[in-house]
């Protein structure tokens, strides 16, 4: 008698979810004085990518992000990396987009961590209340064009294409922070 309606236990396994991050979370800007996650959106949303400067997977994503939040710089939303290292490894890994985009250094993953992220790279909208309005991590194309079309919608931008051609193939992403 064939089996009928398996469900597999994967098919209940959800995908990372990050989590609204303290009001008191310090971003520290490259070169710059770290200001609370609630002074930071004073005027603005805030999207984010986080990534990390030590792992193939943010090396591979470096170009697609940077096209990401270059596409809603002029929007009313601070765009920005989240770079999980010192200020000289930020700027090494990200070359000349340490000068164009806004970079938070976090060396000790205190706000990779703050956000609940699990997997980098990922793709966060910090909403104007401090919640996580959207969020994708690792490369999951789906989940990155949902969060850049919500935040397009929030702030009457056009979304950019997302993926195109040239970006990478899906992939899961690294573990955010060291299992020890």
């Amino acid at each position: 008698m064939p089996i009928a309606n398996v469900t597999l236990l994967a098919d209940y396994v959800l995908p990372p979810m990050a989590a609204d991050p303290p009001p008191d979370l310090v971003l520290t800007p490259l070169g710059g004085e770290g200001r609370t996650v609630r002074e930071w959106l004073t005027t603005f949303h805030l999207a984010f990518v986080a990534i990390d400067p030590f792992t193939h997977e943010s090396a591979w994503i470096l170009p697609t992000a940077a096209r990401i939040l270059t596409t809603f710089e002029q929007a009313d939303v601070r765009v920005a990396f989240l770079c999980a290292g010192t200020p000289e490894e930020c700027r090494m890994f990200l070359g000349p987009h340490a000068q164009d985009t806004l970079t938070f250094v976090d060396p000790d993953r205190v706000a990779i961590k703050g956000c609940g992220l699990e997997r980098l790279p990922a793709f966060v909208h910090l909403a104007m209340d401090g919640t996580i309005a959207n969020a994708a991590e690792g490369w999951d194309p789906a989940g990155w064009k949902t969060v850049a079309d919500h935040l397009a919608l929030v702030t009457s931008w056009t979304a950019p294409v997302i993926p195109l051609p040239r970006d990478p193939g899906p992939f899961e992403g690294s573990p955010a922070v060291a299992l020890i």
